[in-house]
């Protein structure tokens, strides 16, 4: 067989949108020979759709979308990601489904057994689940349908826990197929793909005894970011074909009949073409910089954005900042404006300058120190019985955010902001000030990992001045400021959150892993303090197995110490 699959970058509820990139790809596969042609889950309305499946056309509009796709259908059938409602009266509106089209019809559904409810997850809000996959015979072949989660269930992975009973891969044991189909919207985050290729698809192979097809969308929408990799394993879980990670990708797997032992109706498949290497996996660091260029492009993009700002600091995480906008939307696209105080170097407004030359973006410098001192000026019969402190230092920073918006405004530009994620674990950012902006482009990026990346960056050539990276890191709020003033250095810093924030640890664990006890208490204070900052924050790209946003749900109002 001549599997086609169509590795996708869908936008949410853009049903027309969707519905032409589904229509072009099988066109183009069906040309190259496709006998079968396979989508992501959910193509048709895009993942997640969350709360749009309440609105009431929704549903009906998706399906419409759906019935129109189908009619283009010919004599190659195709599986589609999609919403179908639920009409028994019964359990939650809505399945998610594969729609199984063949000359013009639907002729089958398919549904998700498993459904994720946890990190970025919410589907049992929406959906219910199905109690068995579906087997579709075609042509004389047994072929199983799982979407996504239902595929998620190797004893080693934390969230089979979550599933009681036999999962779909057990149940799918049973009805010899010749093939199985995994439709996902499997979201990225670092190193995944190493899991996902060798544990989760790989291990459904070898238990079903036939290869397996995962078919992943790609792209960016809201806060998740889809890599792709889509691929073939054969029956022994040996990768056959692999697809590119982050770019959209169309293309023909050829799969062919061997029959050792099976019966001549249900043939087994292992592709004919000799294996490959594992070329669409890339190293940690090339890999966090694509995603995080694919993520701006379709957020801008899909939010009706062409340009944007980055306020240039001289520091390292601006800087960065930059170098994934001008890849992302272009050189021409972006302005980098250095905002300067009274307090900022001229090391720091020399090192924004060679940035901005070194990428080739627009720079403009607009001078705060006046704006500051009219401010302080207006304060000053209620603050004149004070000692200056840290409130002085944030109108800085909020003179900025204002300069910053009302640039956006005008010229219809999005504000990148260039908060790190150590710097927002601990509230070291000023709400209303440098955390402006629509998008929360390294949010999810550790700063020692912005270190590394920057270095990445200049591994041929110097494009983020080299002073950027060796200085150490200053807020430059007050005369002769550095991070380390407020903060520990960033090594000890970002391993005391990866293991509170990321892995649940308590301060109890963590003294007892080595790590001295004030600086753990005080990192744990400041990270526990600063949760009603991070609820106002712009939404972040996610990188990692548990970001900021939507898929930490802790209270702000709450006063467990752990």
């Amino acid at each position: 067989m001549r599997l086609g699959l169509a590795q996708l970058n869908p936008t949410v509820g853009d049903l027309a949108g969707n519905r032409q990139k589904i229509l072009a790809a099988y066109a183009a596969l069906v040309a190259q020979g496709a006998e079968l042609v396979v989508f992501p889950e959910l193509a048709v309305c895009g993942y997640p759709p969350r709360d749009l499946l309440f609105k009431r056309r929704f549903v009906p509009d998706v399906a419409e979308s759906l019935a129109q796709i189908a009619a283009a259908v010919g004599a190659v059938p195709a599986l589609i990601g999609t919403v179908e409602a639920n009409t028994s009266g019964k359990g939650r509106p809505f399945f998610n489904s594969a729609a199984f089209c063949y000359r013009g019809a639907v002729v089958a559904m398919a549904r998700k057994c498993l459904l994720p409810t946890y990190d970025v997850f919410d589907e049992d809000r929406y959906f219910e689940p199905a109690n068995s996959p579906a087997v579709i015979d075609h042509a004389g072949l047994r072929i199983g349908v799982t979407i996504c989660e239902d595929i998620w269930t190797h004893p080693m992975i934390s969230t089979r826990r979550l599933y009681s009973g036999r999962v779909p891969v057990e149940q799918l044991a049973e009805q010899k197929c010749a093939l199985m189909v995994n439709l996902s919207a499997s979201p990225w985050y670092s190193s995944k793909e190493n899991l996902r290729q060798n544990l989760v698809v790989a291990e459904a192979a070898r238990s079903l005894g036939c290869p397996v097809a995962y078919v992943n969308a790609v792209g960016g929408n809201d806060e998740l970011i889809f890599d792709g990799r889509s691929h073939v394993v054969d029956a022994s879980g040996q990768l056959t074909a692999g697809f590119a990670a982050f770019a959209e990708e169309v293309r023909v797997v050829e799969v062919g009949p061997v029959v050792p032992h099976a019966p001549a109706s249900t043939p087994p498949f292992v592709a004919t073409a000799a294996p490959i290497a594992p070329s669409f996996t890339q190293d940690e660091l090339p890999d966090i910089y694509h995603a995080l260029v694919l993520g701006v492009r379709d957020y801008a993009h899909k939010t009706g954005f062409k340009r944007a700002l980055v306020a240039l600091s001289g520091g390292i995480d601006s800087a960065l900042v930059a170098v994934i906008a001008a890849e992302a939307l272009g050189k021409e696209n972006v302005t980098g404006v250095s905002l300067p105080s009274a307090i900022s170097s001229q090391h720091s407004r020399d090192d924004a300058r060679f940035l901005a030359e070194n990428l080739g973006i627009r720079f403009e410098t607009i001078r705060i120190a006046d704006v500051v001192n009219e401010a302080e000026k207006v304060l000053w019969h209620l603050f004149s019985q004070t000692a200056r402190d840290v409130t002085e230092e944030n109108i800085q920073a909020r003179v900025r955010g204002v300069l910053m918006m009302a640039l956006s405004n005008k010229f219809g530009s999005l504000l990148l902001t260039t908060g790190n994620k150590s710097e927002m674990a601990v509230g070291y950012c000023t709400l209303y000030g440098d955390m402006c902006g629509g998008l929360a482009v390294i949010s999810d990026v550790f700063k020692t990992q912005v270190y590394a990346l920057s270095r990445w960056i200049n591994r041929e050539k110097e494009i983020i001045p080299h002073n950027t990276i060796d200085k150490a890191p200053s807020a430059e709020l007050r005369p002769n400021q550095t991070d380390q003033d407020s903060l520990p250095p960033y090594d000890q810093l970002d391993a005391i959150l990866r293991g509170y924030v990321e892995e649940g640890l308590s301060s109890r664990d963590l003294i007892a892993n080595g790590f001295p006890e004030p600086v753990v208490k005080d990192v744990v204070r400041k990270v526990d303090l600063n949760e009603y900052k991070r609820k106002q924050a712009a939404p972040g790209l996610k990188i990692t197995p548990l970001a900021f946003g939507v898929g930490r749900r802790i209270p702000i109002v709450q006063k467990y110490v752990s």
